[in-house]
């Protein structure tokens, strides 16, 4: 029997008091791609970052992690002191991390990034360095290398920028590639050429891939082997095809469960707890809500938003880049619009200029008969009660500093001149009531809770003011399967008990399909289809909706 590349035995590790990884044991053999699943907070992370050592002063780690790149000779990855693993990592052991724009440096061009690297771990010159970078920017195919190699990170798209962060982790021809989470943030398209590009550089280069991920569908695609963790431990582990096909566990069913289907359109969806609890599914189809097609709450007319281009000293000014390109819809009261695209099709930037955090170049944004597009200063501050946003990010959307009390009082007191403070405390405790939380939750900060319970305080902060219209910018994409089925719950159950009317903009068609009445495909900065949910999703007619489709992983 072949050595492993690398083999785990026994490994813990433990922050204080709390122990997170919990005596795990599992190989990850030399040419093959072996694939980490499970929640976020299951260890996954803390697993891979422990093998190059980017915790040892933070986390009490035990147990072994024996590296052996010639099959005979082993070393402790765990063990080893600073100087050796210095030149593992990054050489013999390299990491593409979740999101390459902090993971690149603002302030250098992409090529001299990689070529960093390279300089750091071989004895070449300059101009050597830089021919193997353009070289590797062809093997990740980024877009006209030499143009790609003096462009800076802000300068290209999220897909390209993790294209980098591959070339970057390939530069040294390592032995193992850690790829922790690497497509979660991208559009389906990108994420399938990232996939794609992941398994061909694996067989061009005889690397073993240790892929860390919550989406199952994904891991499909990829994986050869597969090791489920929940809370620390490890569950399950087996060949890939075989554990999705039959799997032994009920946490892995769960994780199978969680993801909606085409046929969850309309019922609950399950959580990993409700399975694990062997609570029944809802398999009642709701009663839709009526949408009031009497009543447009939002109109677009004729929308374009164009970035300019300033001149500057030595170059004339340039034709500005159109974002939004006359675009025109309506939402109607109680309804549910999804909004898909690839990343760079205008998605954001539409949802941005319809809540006036983007000014427009064209057009009229008319909320509940009132032209938005001709507010200005106190009038517009004032309207915005009446529309309110939740990102993509909760962490990053909450003020660390802010108990949670105060961040949904805040809007509370800012619309509500003279309301007692008795008064925001019991809105504020009924508030996190309709989301689910607790009341406890009131003294507490960000930090404090997950991904899954900021996101619920990020759609309480936009539900305190009691807005008409909201917008949810690729507010699920990050979460785990189980988290993004509780947040869907809850927009369902929000939707039912009152006048709820929304965009809602997500890469994720599957999702869109489940939750929305409609969906609008955007593409360079135009609709290039619209329709209720079923007719995009089934019967797609423009040939870009066919090809998000076919892009979409699925078991």
């Amino acid at each position: 029997m072949m050595t492993p590349l690398v083999s785990i035995k026994n490994f813990s590790a433990s922050f204080g008091q709390n122990k997170v990884v919990e005596n795990i044991s599992f190989d990850i053999p030399a040419n093959k791609i072996t694939a980490v699943v499970g929640e976020s907070g299951s260890g996954k992370s803390i697993t891979a970052l422990s093998l190059i050592q980017l915790l040892q002063n933070t986390a009490v780690l035990s147990g072994e992690a024996l590296f052996s790149e010639d099959g005979v000779n082993t070393i402790d990855l765990l063990k080893i002191n600073s100087r050796q693993i210095a030149q593992i990592r990054g050489n013999k052991i390299s990491m593409i991390f979740q999101e390459p724009m902090t993971s690149l440096n603002p302030i250098m061009d992409c090529g001299t990034q990689v070529s960093e690297m390279i300089l750091q771990h071989q004895n070449i010159s300059k101009h050597a360095a830089k021919e193997k970078v353009l070289e590797l920017f062809r093997q990740v195919e980024l877009p006209e290398p030499t143009v790609s190699y003096k462009k800076y990170p802000h300068e290209i798209s999220g897909g390209q920028k993790q294209r980098v962060m591959i070339a970057m982790a390939l530069s040294c021809n390592p032995s193992l590639l850690i790829a922790d989470e690497p497509t979660t943030a991208l559009d389906v398209r990108v994420q399938k050429g990232i996939i794609n590009l992941l398994k061909k550089l694996q067989e061009s280069h005889a690397l073993a891939i240790l892929f860390i991920s919550h989406d199952l569908a994904l891991v499909k695609e990829i994986a050869d082997h597969m090791v489920v963790m929940q809370k620390g431990k490890i569950v399950e582990q087996g060949e890939t095809e075989q554990l999705l096909s039959h799997p032994q566990e009920d946490y892995t069913k769960a994780l199978l469960a969680c993801r909606p289907t085409p046929s969850d359109k309309g019922k609950k969806l399950r959580t990993v707890a409700d399975f694990i609890s062997s609570k029944k599914p809802d398999e009642t189809v709701k009663k839709p809500v009526t949408i009031d097609y009497s009543q447009e709450v939002l109109q677009v007319k004729n929308l374009s938003v164009i970035f300019e281009k300033t001149a500057s000293l030595f170059r004339k000014r340039q034709q500005g880049f159109k974002a939004v390109n006359n675009v025109s819809f309506s939402i109607y009261n109680k309804e549910i619009v999804g909004l898909v695209g690839e990343s760079g099709c205008g998605k954001t930037s539409l949802g941005r200029a319809i809540l006036q955090l983007l000014p427009i170049s064209e057009g009229e944004i008319v909320l509940q008969g009132r032209n938005l597009s001709s507010l200005k200063g106190e009038a517009l501050k004032t309207a915005r009660k009446d529309f309110q946003i939740v990102f993509q990010d909760p962490f990053g959307s909450l003020n660390p500093r802010l108990s949670i009390g105060n961040a949904i009082g805040e809007p509370i007191r800012l619309y509500n001149q003279g309301i007692s403070r008795s008064e925001v405390e019991q809105r504020v405790n009924d508030i996190l009531q309709r989301v689910d939380l607790p009341i406890s939750a009131f003294s507490k900060y960000p930090f404090q809770f997950s991904g899954g319970q900021r996101q619920r305080i990020c759609i309480a902060r936009a539900l305190a003011v009691n807005p008409s219209f909201f917008v949810f910018d690729e507010s699920v994409s990050a979460l785990d399967v189980s988290v993004q089925a509780q947040i869907l719950n809850l927009i369902q159950e929000l939707k039912s008990a009152s006048d709820f009317t929304a965009l809602f903009i997500s890469h994720d068609l599957g999702v869109v399909h489940y939750l929305c009445d409609r969906i609008l495909v955007m593409k360079a900065g135009e609709i290039v289809e619209e329709g209720p949910a079923d007719e995009v999703f089934f019967h797609p007619k423009h040939p870009y909706t066919k090809e998000l489709l076919a892009a979409q992983p699925g078991i």
